[in-house]
C-alpha cells in the first residue's frame, strides 16, 4: 500500500492515522506544503490522506499551491482510490469538486457530539455508505464549513455545524472533525492555535479540551480504525 499524506503545517500531522498505516506496512510518502509543494504522480497513490491546517481553501492568492493541490485531489478521487480528508482536508475535497467553502455561523472548538445522518439507508443503487455511529463525541477545531459536493451524501452533523462528514462515491470521505488526534498532536494544535480559544458558545477552554481528551481517545481511534479499514477494503 502506497499512502500519501498532504500536510499543510508542521503541527497538524497524521497522528493516529500514521500509526494505522505503519502497522499495516504501508509505504508512506508526504507532501509538506510549508517546505516544498511537490506532489507525486496521482497514479502512484493507493491511499490519500489530506490533513488540516489554519488556512482557508479560498486563500489561493496567499498559498498558490492550493490550486495544484485541489487538482491533484480531484485526480486521485477520479481514479477511485481511497481518499480521506480531515478538517481543512474535507474542505479541500469539497472545493476540488465545485462546492463552496465559507465561514460557519459559529467557530466550533472542543469535544462536542456529532450524530449520524442516516445516509446508510440511501437508495439501493448508491454505493454503500460508511456506517457512521448514531452518536460520537469528537474533537472539533474549525471556523469554516463546506457545502456538499454534487452527488455526496451527508454522514454526520453537529448542533453547531450541519455538514460534519460526507461520502463522495464509494471511496472518498471528508470529516470536518479530528479522529486522528493523539496526546502529542492535540498538545501541538493547542500550543499553536490557543489564540482562537476565546469564550463562545461552541469553544471550550484549553483546560477542558486537554482534560477531556483521555476519556475520548480510545473511542475516536477505534472509529478512525474502522473508517480506514472500510475505505481500504477489497
Amino acid at each position: 500500500m502506497k499512502a500519501h499524506i498532504l500536510q499543510h503545517v508542521p503541527f497538524e500531522g497524521p497522528g493516529h492515522i500514521g500509526d494505522w498505516l505503519a502497522a499495516r506496512g504501508a509505504d508512506i510518502g508526504s507532501t509538506r506544503f510549508w517546505e516544498a509543494p511537490v506532489l507525486p504522480d496521482p497514479a502512484a497513490v493507493d491511499v490519500l490522506v489530506v490533513m488540516g491546517g489554519p488556512m482557508s481553501v479560498n486563500d489561493e492568492a496567499e498559498f498558490p499551491w492550493l490550486v495544484a493541490e485541489k487538482r491533484f485531489i480531484a485526480e486521485v478521487v477520479a481514479r477511485g482510490r481511497p481518499v480521506l480528508g480531515i478538517c481543512l482536508g474535507a474542505q479541500l475535497i469539497a472545493s476540488a469538486h465545485g462546492a463552496r467553502v465559507h465561514r460557519n455561523a459559529d467557530k466550533e472548538i472542543g469535544w462536542f457530539e456529532v450524530a449520524a445522518s442516516g445516509a446508510e439507508h440511501d437508495a439501493e443503487e448508491a454505493p454503500p455508505c460508511f456506517p457512521f455511529p448514531a452518536q460520537a463525541t469528537v474533537l472539533h477545531w474549525h471556523g469554516e464549513t463546506f457545502e456538499l459536493p454534487a452527488g455526496a451524501r451527508l454522514l454526520a452533523s453537529s448542533a453547531a455545524c450541519r455538514n460534519q462528514a460526507f461520502q463522495l462515491g464509494a471511496r472518498t470521505i471528508g470529516l470536518q472533525f479530528h479522529l486522528e488526534m493523539t496526546e502529542s498532536s492535540l498538545r501541538a494544535i493547542v500550543d499553536n492555535c490557543r489564540g482562537e480559544l476565546v469564550p463562545a458558545r461552541w469553544i471550550q477552554d484549553e483546560a477542558t479540551i486537554l482534560g477531556r481528551a483521555g476519556a475520548h481517545f480510545a473511542a475516536t481511534h477505534a472509529l478512525m480504525d474502522g473508517l480506514l479499514e472500510w475505505l481500504t477494503r477489497d
